[in-house]
């Protein structure tokens, strides 16, 4: 195996970053999330959908993906990002490769939905001395 290595303070930087990103999706704070993207950021989440492309379109299509998959239905869902592998770009960007599993939580359910499980693939960049996503791509397990 061959590694590159990151720096203890960019790792836990870039599970700072995640960790509000995850906070903010998870409360339903789409601007917030899209935000964490490049003004040009590309975020390709579900399969058959097509990528959502600038912050605006990113917020957007939060907005309409829970409207239509969760209209009526009250949920909490949790994202879970672990085994987090980043790796520094030529071009001074950074490569993170992450698991990620979804729970949805039905209020007055003690079992939570788990799933989807995934593998992420970020391009992180630093903009102004801060961490962005210049791009996410989420591919779905049971899609392979």
């Amino acid at each position: 195996m061959i590694t590159t290595g990151v720096s203890t303070d960019l790792y836990a930087e870039v599970l700072q970053f995640y960790a509000r990103q995850m906070q903010a999706l998870d409360g339903g704070d789409f601007q917030a999330y899209a935000d964490s993207f490049t003004d040009d950021g590309e975020f390709i989440h579900s399969p058959g959908l097509p990528p959502a492309r600038t912050r605006a379109g990113i917020a957007a299509e939060l907005t309409e993906f829970h409207r239509r998959r969760f209209s009526g239905t009250p949920v909490q869902r949790r994202h879970w990002f672990n085994h987090v592998v980043l790796d520094h770009r030529l071009d001074g960007g950074i490569d993170s490769t992450s698991y990620a599993l979804v729970l949805t939580v039905h209020p007055g359910e003690k079992q939570p939905e788990i799933g989807p499980s995934c593998v992420v693939r970020d391009v992180l960049v630093r903009v102004d001395g801060d961490l962005r996503l210049a791009s996410r791509r989420v591919d779905h397990d049971q899609e392979r």
